[in-house]
């Protein structure tokens, strides 16, 4: 199960009272302060796991809390320090306040980290205040409380290349054809529910990640359809990949289909609309298809157009080749 939103309490361990103690020994006539300090808080700490795709965890558990410290104790004793809580989370998760939204960090690679919940500091015993004037302080500090605070968790998925276009243009066919993904595949729209990453191995080490954005229609940047649930996930795809149905099999015109999930993604971002962009002309067995891919070639010029068949094969080499060496020119690899 894929599941990209989450809310979760996190709150760092309180820190160790210190305490008021004095020496107690036969032979010392006078019992200076001897109270120790208390331990610090352990804090809570966001790390990125790669091992992690989804937020599924934090369906069932919610709460996390590190341990407190421990309060100090005579014979100028400090108390232990609270153990520190890792959180762990799939790279690309966006961590925001719950009240307010800002976002407070991001973790974008394996082993980013941030700490969360900062544990509360340990108290100073009464023996730390002992001056030549006051020689038997009979006051310590309390610790202080650790950091509490509700936050949303947001994960952007992270991949090279993303597949977007209307429902049904055959993203999820052409996904399990190129990877080891298996998308829900059926005839009627919606199909895909949630994305599905796939890892795409063109041999001699060269290899890509690439996502399935579940089908998108006018008016997603505004939250229709799908809208977005799954829009934030283009955002840092690499490469976008328009899937076409020119078949026209189902009465769609793929000029514009092209035009309005392009406008859908410049609506929703300017920047993400400047991403390199391949099309390819999907469902080239079926009648109708040749024609309407020479009214797609003509009408979008320098836009690199690859007609294929997720179902019989065709063509899908060459679409895979194609977006590898557009990767690796944006990796500085090939100019």
């Amino acid at each position: 199960m894929f599941r990209d939103t989450a809310k979760i309490w996190v709150k760092g361990g309180d820190g160790g009272n210190g305490i008021i103690a004095f020496q107690h020994e036969k032979y010392v006539a006078f019992g200076g302060p001897s109270g120790g300090d208390g331990g610090h808080g352990g804090s809570v700490i966001l790390q990125a796991d790669r091992s992690l795709r989804t937020l599924i965890d934090f369906k069932y558990k919610t709460r996390f809390g590190a341990r407190r410290g421990m309060h100090g104790e005579g014979d100028n004793k400090t108390g232990k320090s609270g153990e520190d809580m890792i959180v762990k989370l799939p790279p690309g998760t966006v961590i925001r306040d719950a009240e307010t939204s800002e976002v407070l960090w991001e973790l974008l690679k394996d082993g980013d980290s941030v700490v969360a919940g900062a544990g509360g500091k340990g108290g100073k015993g009464n023996a730390r205040f002992a001056t030549s004037t006051n020689q038997a302080p009979r006051y310590s500090e309390p610790g202080t409380p650790g950091v509490e605070r509700l936050i949303f968790l947001e994960l952007k998925l992270l991949a090279d290349a993303g597949l977007v276009g209307f429902p049904n243009a055959g993203k999820s066919t052409l996904l399990s054809r190129v990877s080891a993904a298996r998308p829900k595949i059926a005839d009627y729209p919606f199909t895909t529910l949630e994305p599905n990453l796939g890892v795409v191995d063109l041999g001699e080490g060269r290899s890509f990640v690439l996502v399935d954005i579940p089908g998108l229609i006018e008016g997603a940047h505004a939250g229709k359809g799908l809208g977005h649930e799954f829009l934030r996930h283009v955002e840092r795809t690499r490469v976008l990949v328009h899937m076409l149905d020119v078949s026209g099999s189902e009465g769609r015109d793929p000029l514009d289909d092209f035009r309005v999930i392009t406008s859908e993604i410049r609506l929703y971002s300017e920047e993400l609309a400047t991403h390199p962009v391949i099309v390819a002309a999907n469902k080239m067995d079926l009648p109708g298809a040749e024609e309407n891919l020479v009214r797609v070639q003509q009408a979008l010029g320098s836009v690199m157009v690859y007609p294929i068949s997720a179902v019989t094969g065709r063509g899908i080499r060459e679409l895979m080749t194609a977006i590898s060496a557009r990767l690796a020119v944006l990796d500085g690899v090939i100019t």
